[in-house]
């Protein structure tokens, strides 16, 4: 059974950093896509950033493009998501999750393996 573990979540102040850790277990993830989602209170999960297990390659939603990065260790089986220059408005509940695909799908409905999320607050 593919599992995913987040954790690295926390309060930073506006400006700040943190690095998310998603830790991939159950399978051997050779053409899945792992992705970062987040969800603020009352609003709708949202697509973060997307990481294709094999190969690499990586996509961004607009408002993460130039501040985070995602990045795997393969042996460690984990991907990571480097917040830089946090703002309030990414204050959120973070996902990780994990589908069988290597296509760039930005609706939560395609993921079908998810983490229990980690909550960031930014906030001075």
């Amino acid at each position: 059974q593919v599992q995913v573990v987040e954790s690295g979540g926390g309060l930073v102040q506006p400006g700040g950093s943190l690095r998310l850790s998603c830790v991939a277990s159950g399978g051997t993830f050779s053409g899945y896509s792992i992705v970062w989602f987040r969800q603020a209170p009352g609003m709708e999960r949202e697509f973060v950033a997307h990481i294709n297990w094999s190969s690499g390659h990586t996509f961004y939603v607009d408002s993460a493009k130039g501040r985070f990065v995602i990045s795997r260790d393969s042996a460690k089986n984990t991907v990571f998501l480097q917040m830089n220059s946090l703002k309030p408005d990414d204050t959120a509940v973070y996902y990780c999750a994990t589908s069988p695909s290597s296509l760039v799908i930005r609706s939560a409905g395609a993921y079908s393996y998810w983490g229990q999320g980690t909550q960031v607050t930014v906030s001075s």
